[in-house]
């Protein structure tokens, strides 16, 4: 900020004082930096101090406000200052200096005093926030009208926005129109019960805030949330309206049961899917199909093709409660029939343990446990073979049906229609992981997409009976009025919820490279045809991922820069080879590492003095300009602290890491030119449960740069 005017506040309380020397530390400060203001209080957060901030604001005009206490994670509410109308820094000086390190030592001192000059120059290259303004509408649209999409419009309407209800089918309902009966929902949790889905979607129909679209199709959507422009397909046409968040909830489909030939599926008709059972059920039909004759004993092999590396390898979680449902009301159906469930494992979680027992004591259902290893048919039945059963080493069971509890898969998945058709630059839909689901798992964060703006829910979202997926309804629902009163605010929404700030591109100096678009995993960046980016801020999650990517660094943030902490950096002071102090510094991710940094804080957990943190929003955003610069300073060491990526990321901000990682391994030819040993940099993963780990892995890079040479560029 060209015309900062500086107020610094130090806090003595919580054993900052006790570890450090304040009086010097103020003296540093004043001496250096000149602020208007500069104060020690032993109770910082405390209402006096906190007025008496308030009160030098007004009478000294300050602007930037630079607060040397405790991690930026904690007194949130104490230190809550207007960015759009003081810019802040706050120096972690209780748990990066006082916890962790040994009182009253020089090297204490030391530490203390390049936090306050990082933090110092961090506040002064801050600029003030302006939100993103832009028109916003607040309505919500829902894509699907089964039992979460429904729960999702409801709980949205009732909360006082107008819904859009998309159905491609030509009634509400989904896949429970289907069901004669669902799961127990209430003690003692014995018997199946009469599915309310009608009730549900009779009173989304009747409220007043509902517009239900039925037989229609999403075709196009573009532009950014609080201003999605979407293009729908009905029995009346083409219709095109603008809607500010979107509920995904296009829920499942059953495994296709004809990849499973092995257990006799598509060679008698006699097998059938629980789906197919479902139906005989609903009209009253327990007949065999290939004769039509009395279903005197039935069989059921639960997970068949599910928990199998060759089909599902996963637990759909409703399989062995719907053979349990559908074998009571085989039973009710026809008293003397006899049932056989053949299983792997049984899992009912929750409630539904006591409608396990229930049906443990129904005498005409029998249940083992083991493996099929052969099914064979004939004219009037099928015979399967059992391996390692309870009772028996091989157990053979002639039947006149048999059933196949098949697992789920997003209703999307190898679909030629795409429910949303985004008009985005990576495609028309959403990112997914493994086995076909959007990728809304974020670590701390589910319902969320790569998206912004867009939240998936229920089946569609991961396997789920219906009450947990009204339930996933209701969280999604409650996402989308999230992002649209955010976003109607201009600011960020998940993780860095209500952060103010946006990134500003200066494209004169674009190269059109095409990273930052490329690198982006919300897809906040279009280009144009000649790779120039177009941003749109409201899909933004202010991550930085676009800031580290370029190369010409023309990306920043108001509060968040390329100079900023290159500056905060190159003001640390490194000394001379003689002294054998050496400088590592530490860029640590802010929803991993620096909570873990804390909690080994909390803990007392010593930490090597030669150590100096900086929090980056995320491991992505480290743009490679800060290794050359700390290196060229003379600082010993760069450790990259963040979170686990690959398969079973835990970046909050899905790639960071991983591409931290990528451009580390790019920087060899920066370290060849520096003539610098490639040692010097590394890479760690940590999670906020690692907390334990932070002062061994920090040792362990201590000594590794202890054992090489001191960086020949210090004292340049």
């Amino acid at each position: 900020m060209d015309d900062a005017k500086l107020g610094v506040y130090l806090c003595s309380g919580c054993d900052i004082g006790k570890a450090a020397d304040m009086e010097a530390l103020e003296k540093m400060v004043q001496s250096e930096y000149k602020p208007e203001v500069v104060r020690t209080d032993p109770f910082l957060c405390g209402e006096a101090a906190v007025a008496t901030i308030k009160a030098d604001m007004e009478s000294e005009g300050l602007n930037c406000l630079c607060l040397g206490a405790c991690s930026t994670r904690v007194k949130t509410e104490a230190f809550n200052f207007d960015p759009s109308v003081v810019a802040m820094d706050r120096v972690s000086l209780r748990e990066q200096m006082a916890w962790v390190s040994e009182p009253g030592h020089e090297d204490t001192q030391m530490l203390a005093e390049d936090y306050m000059r990082m933090g110092i120059v961090r506040a002064k290259r801050m600029n003030l926030c302006e939100p993103y303004e832009s028109e916003t509408v607040k309505n919500i649209m829902v894509v699907g009208g089964g039992v979460s999409g429904m729960t999702a419009a409801l709980e949205s309407a009732e909360a006082g926005y107008e819904v859009l209800l998309v159905e491609k089918e030509e009634q509400l309902g989904g896949y429970l129109n289907k069901m004669t009966r669902v799961f127990p929902r209430q003690a003692p949790y014995h018997d199946p019960e009469e599915p309310t889905v009608k009730g549900l979607a009779d009173r989304v129909v009747e409220h007043g805030r509902i517009s239900v679209r039925l037989g229609t199709v999403v075709s196009e959507t573009a532009g950014q949330p609080g201003q999605l422009d979407v293009t729908l397909n009905g029995p009346a046409g083409e219709d095109k309206l603008r809607v500010g968040a979107v509920v995904l909830a296009t829920g499942h489909k059953p495994y296709d049961a004809s990849k499973l030939g092995h257990l006799g599926y598509g060679s008698s008709k006699n097998v059938v899917t629980c789906e197919e059972l479902e139906a005989l059920l609903l009209k009253g039909e327990l007949v065999r199909p290939t004769d039509r004759g009395a279903v005197k004993n039935i069989g059921f092999i639960l997970c068949a093709g599910s928990r199998d590396p060759e089909h599902l390898p996963y637990c759909s979680a409703v399989c062995c409660r719907t053979a349990l449902k559908q074998a009571l009301l085989v039973r009710q159906n026809n008293p003397q029939a006899r049932v056989y469930l053949f299983y792997k494992d049984i899992r009912t979680p929750g409630h539904h343990e006591a409608f396990y027992r229930h049906v443990q004591t129904d005498p005409g259902i029998f249940l083992t446990k083991g493996e099929v290893s052969r099914v064979d048919m004939s004219d009037d039945g099928v015979t399967v073979d059992v391996d390692g059963t309870l009772i028996a080493e091989r157990l053979q069971v002639d039947l006149d049906l048999l059933v196949l509890a098949t697992g789920m898969q997003p209703a999307t998945l190898d679909s030629e229609e795409s429910p949303l058709n985004l008009d985005y630059r990576q495609g028309p839909d959403l990112p997914t992981i493994e086995h076909g689901y959007p990728d809304s798992k974020f670590i701390c964060f589910p319902y969320e997409t790569q998206r912004t703006g867009i939240y998936t829910s229920g089946c569609g979202r991961e396997p789920m009976d219906s009450m947990r997926a009204a339930e996933d309804g209701v969280g999604a629902a409650m996402k989308a009025v999230q992002a649209v009163e955010l976003t109607d605010k201009g600011h960020a929404v998940h993780p860095r919820a209500g952060d103010l700030s946006f990134p500003d591109f200066f494209l004169q100096r674009c190269t059109q490279c095409k990273r930052c678009t490329e690198e982006c995993p919300f897809g906040a960046l279009d280009e144009d045809e000649k790779g120039t980016p177009k941003p749109n801020p409201n899909r933004c999650r202010r991550c930085g991922i676009c800031m580290g990517a370029c190369p010409e660094r023309i990306v920043s943030f108001a509060n968040y820069s390329v100079p900023m902490i290159g500056s905060a950096i190159k003001e640390i002071e490194v000394p001379d080879e003689d002294e054998e102090k050496p400088r590592i510094i530490v860029l640590a991710c802010e929803n991993d590492a620096i909570p873990a940094i804390d909690v080994a804080a909390m803990n007392r957990l010593k930490l090597s003095p030669w150590i100096r943190f900086q929090w980056v929003r995320c491991l992505g955003s480290m743009n490679t300009v800060w290794i050359a610069d700390a290196l060229s300073k003379g600082i010993d060491g760069i450790l990259l602290l963040g979170c686990k990526f690959g398969d079973d990321y835990q970046c909050h901000f899905v790639k960071g890491s991983e591409l931290a990682n990528y451009r580390l391994e790019n920087l060899q030819e920066t370290l060849d030119r520096l003539m610098l040993e490639s040692d010097r940099i590394k890479q760690e993963q940590v999670s906020i449960t690692d907390y334990h780990r932070v002062p061994e892995i920090i040792g362990d890079f201590v000594e590794q740069i202890e054992d090489l040479e001191p960086n020949p560029y210090k004292g340049f």
